[in-house]
C-alpha cells in the first residue's frame, strides 16, 4: 500500500455500506474498499420478503447507496469476492480466490446467516430460505405457481412472507413453536392484534406447534406432521431466525460470543479491526447485546466506519424496527425496560395502534401499527429521556408533540 490509509470493509449489507461511506466522509483521502460476496450493487433487503415477492419491485430498484451506487461516493467495490481469512500480523484479508487485500483498518460487517433446521434442508425440492436476491427470485417463481404455502416460524420475516403469499391468493399456513407469534419483537397485546389481522386475511396461524416429520406426497406436495395433525403445502419457507456470521473473527482469534465482541466505538480486541451490524455484540443499556434490524445496522456501521477512519464516536443510538404485513405498518422503538414500570395504550383513529412501555417516569419502548408519526415523536421522547405523565400519554387530546415541548 502507498499514499493514504486503506480501510477495508467486508460485507455488502446496510452496515457495510454505511461503514464504507462514513469512512470516506471521515477521511476523504483514504482508500476505502468494500468487499461483497454477491455480484451486484449492494441492495436493500427488506423488500425481498414483500414487494419483490409480490412482483411490485426488483431487488435492484433499491440500491443502498442511492441510484448512482457506492462507487459514486468514492468507494471501490470488490464484488463477487468472499473473504476467507484475516491475517492479523500482515493486516491482510485473504479471499477465496487467493487475493490478499491489505488494510490499515478493517470493518467486519458480515451480517448474519439463516438458522437452518435439519428437518428442512436447503436445496431440497420445495423448501426455501430467504436471505438474498437470488433466494427471493427463486421463491417468487415458485410462489406464483403454487396454490399453498407453509411458513415455518412466526417471526417478522415469516409473517411478511405469509402476508405476501396471501396477497397473491396463495393458501397460507404458519407454524410457530412458541405460544404466540412475534415473541422477540412485540409484546403480547400487539402480537395478538397482528395475529387477528393475519387471520382475517385467511392466514392460518398454528401457534404452540412444532414440526415433527417432513414427508413428500405422491403428488409432489410436502406434508409436515405436527401433534395437531398434518399440514400439506406445495412449498415451504423456513423463517427460523438467523445467527451472526462471525466466522472470520472467530477463526482470527478475536473474541466472539454469539457475535463479534466490540466496545462502544465498534472496536474489537484488535485496535485495527472493527465490527458492526448483525454480526456484532456491543454494550447496551442492559448489558452486552446484539441486534438484527436495518436501522441499527446502518447506524452502527456508520460509527464503525468513522472510527476506522480516525474518528472517536461512541454508539448510542436508539434501536428500532419496522415490518409491513398486509395493510399494517408495524414499528417498535427503544430499549425494553428490564422491569417495566407499566404499559400505556394511547387511543388512535381508525385501525392505528400505539402502546408505550415505561421505565419509571420515562418511555422505554413504543410499539405502533400504522402510527408512523406518533412513533417518530416517541423516538424523540426516548432519545431525550423526557419524563412523562402516564395519564397525559394515554390522553389522545394531549398531542405527543406537546410533551416534547413542555419538558424540553
Amino acid at each position: 500500500m502507498s499514499g493514504g490509509r486503506r480501510i477495508v470493509v467486508v460485507g455488502g449489507g446496510p452496515a457495510g455500506v454505511a461503514a464504507a461511506l462514513a469512512a470516506k466522509q471521515q477521511d476523504s483521502a483514504a482508500e476505502v474498499v468494500l468487499i461483497g460476496d454477491e455480484r451486484q450493487e449492494p441492495y436493500e433487503k427488506p423488500p425481498l420478503s414483500k414487494a419483490v415477492l409480490t412482483g411490485k419491485a426488483l431487488p435492484e430498484d433499491a440500491p443502498i447507496a442511492g441510484p448512482k451506487g457506492v462507487a459514486a461516493h468514492g468507494v471501490r467495490l470488490a464484488l463477487g469476492s468472499t473473504a476467507k481469512a484475516i491475517d492479523h500480523d500482515a493486516r491482510t484479508v485473504v479471499t477465496e480466490a487467493g487475493a490478499r487485500i491489505g488494510y490499515d483498518a478493517l470493518v467486519l460487517a458480515t451480517g448474519s446467516i439463516n438458522r437452518v433446521l435439519p428437518m428442512f434442508p436447503p436445496g431440497r425440492g420445495g423448501i426455501h430460505y430467504l436471505r438474498t436476491e437470488a433466494d427471493a427470485r427463486a421463491l417468487k417463481a415458485r410462489l406464483h405457481q403454487s396454490r399453498s404455502l407453509l411458513v415455518i416460524g412466526g417471526g417478522l420475516i415469516g409473517l411478511e412472507v405469509a402476508a405476501s403469499a396471501a396477497a397473491l391468493g396463495v393458501k397460507t399456513s404458519v407454524i410457530e413453536i412458541a405460544p404466540r407469534i412475534l415473541a422477540r419483537a412485540c409484546n403480547a397485546e400487539i402480537a395478538a392484534l397482528i395475529h387477528e389481522r393475519h387471520a382475517t386475511r385467511g392466514v392460518d396461524l398454528c401457534i404452540d406447534t412444532a414440526p415433527r416429520e417432513l414427508r413428500e406426497l405422491a403428488d409432489g406436495r410436502l406434508a409436515v406432521e405436527t401433534h395437531r395433525g398434518a399440514i400439506t403445502a406445495d412449498l415451504i419457507v423456513v423463517g427460523a431466525g438467523v445467527m451472526p456470521d462471525d466466522r472470520l473473527a472467530r477463526e482470527a482469534g478475536l473474541p466472539t460470543q454469539d457475535g463479534i465482541m466490540v466496545d462502544r466505538h465498534a472496536r474489537t480486541s484488535d485496535p485495527a479491526v472493527f465490527a458492526a451490524g448483525d454480526c456484532a455484540r456491543f454494550p447496551g443499556p442492559h448489558g452486552s447485546m446484539r441486534l438484527e434490524n436495518w436501522r441499527h445496522a446502518q447506524e452502527h456501521g456508520a460509527i464503525a466506519g468513522r472510527n476506522a477512519a480516525g474518528g472517536d464516536v461512541a454508539y448510542a443510538a436508539v434501536p428500532s424496527f419496522w415490518s409491513e404485513q398486509h395493510d399494517m405498518y408495524v414499528q417498535g422503538v427503544g430499549w425494553p425496560a428490564a422491569e417495566p414500570g407499566g404499559r400505556v395504550r394511547r387511543p388512535l383513529a381508525g385501525d392505528a395502534v400505539l402502546m408505550f412501555e415505561l421505565d419509571g417516569p420515562q418511555v422505554a419502548y413504543a410499539w405502533g401499527i400504522n402510527a408512523q408519526r406518533e412513533i417518530a415523536l416517541a423516538r424523540r421522547l426516548i432519545e431525550r429521556s423526557i419524563p412523562v405523565d402516564a395519564a397525559e400519554l394515554a390522553d389522545p387530546s394531549k398531542p405527543l408533540g406537546s410533551l416534547l415541548k413542555a419538558k424540553a
